[in-house]
């Protein structure tokens, strides 16, 4: 299900974000204050000509966590070096990514709170020391060696802050948090990618897509090429509100950002479980959804913007979802 979903913040194949990823801090919108954290940050250690402090960077996906890693070693003028963390199985996996580090490196480790635990460990002294200490050979006949390595940045981006071991997570000098973006900044990207892609789009179309784009830069960026399609091959060079509507309704995203999964999910709350509270294993359940895809991928929307709320008995869909979805409120808790 979830590889349908057009308005899902999980990256998709067809995305192809490269090129039309901003490439410096001046470039890149919204997260005012993390970006501008981050400028002293990279200025001060440039200064001083040090590496950069460990950065981690987390939120829900789709908000700019790997853009803002390929920024920061722009802005320190280094290269960057890229894992994630479920192909990180071995320590030889880890000793292998980080002997090729050049001094000043940025390491990007995406959705790092998936590294296994024993590769933690021997992170720690990596990322404090600029030390690696490994096992080689097999039982009876092992030795440890350690390796010395260039200081190095490593950025780790997570959605799932709370499922970070505290060891590692205080071993992060810098620690920022992604918020889900205004209208006013998306319909700003949404220009900015009509530009690089060439494809203009009128005022109200913009701002048509920033509603409809779930706080999400990946989402509208992904809504933008769908919708320009649909303007192509209806002979259109510029994007109008019309076109932008056509298409959104033949996407089946509704004013608010919501889909057919969304509704789904709401609507099985509402008419499975009376509107709850229910436990999200139940829901899962009801929808043939693993649990963790709900919680990281349509709950952060659908609690942020109060149809859905989290209540010590479970999940409950608001009245403001009753009335989205037209549908009666009848208050089941007495």
């Amino acid at each position: 299900m979830e590889e349908e979903r057009i308005v899902t913040s999980v990256e998709l194949p067809e995305d192809d974000e490269e090129n039309i990823r901003p490439s410096h801090l001046d470039d890149y919108i919204g997260q005012h204050d993390v970006k501008e954290n981050l400028r002293v940050y990279i200025k001060a250690a440039k200064m001083r000509d040090e590496s950069l402090d460990h950065v981690l960077l987390y939120g829900p996906p789709g908000l700019g966590k790997t853009t803002l890693a390929y920024i920061i070693a722009n802005e320190l003028g280094t290269n960057i070096k890229t894992a994630s963390g479920p192909s990180i199985e071995k320590a030889g996996d880890l000793a292998a990514i980080l002997s090729s580090l050049e001094p000043g490196d940025v390491l990007f480790i995406d959705e790092i709170h998936r590294m296994p635990r024993y590769i933690e460990e021997i992170l720690y002294p990596a990322m404090e020391d600029f030390t690696l200490d490994i096992v080689i050979g097999g039982e009876g006949n092992s030795k440890s060696i350690k390796i010395n390595l260039p200081p190095f940045t490593l950025v780790g981006a997570t959605t799932r802050a709370g499922d970070l071991s505290a060891p590692l997570r205080d071993r992060f000098g810098i620690i920022a948090k992604l918020q889900y973006y205004t209208e006013e900044e998306l319909d700003q990207i949404i220009k900015r990618t009509s530009r690089v892609l060439g494809m203009p789009i009128e005022e109200d179309a913009s701002l048509e897509l920033a509603r409809r784009s779930r706080g999400t830069p990946r989402i509208a960026n992904r809504l933008f090429k769908r919708v320009r399609d649909f303007a192509l091959v209806d002979g259109k060079d510029v994007i109008s509100i019309d076109n932008t509507k056509m298409a959104l309704d033949r996407l089946k995203i509704d004013d608010k950002g919501l889909d057919d999964t969304d509704h789904q999910l709401l609507l099985a709350i509402i008419k499975k479980f009376n509107g709850g509270p229910v436990g999200i294993e139940s829901i899962a359940s009801a929808i043939g959804e693993e649990v963790t895809t709900i919680e990281d991928v349509y709950e952060p929307y659908l609690l942020q913007h109060g149809f859905i709320k989290r209540t010590s008995r479970g999940r409950m869909v608001t009245p403001i979802a009753y009335e989205h979805l037209k549908i009666e409120y009848q208050n089941t808790i007495f």
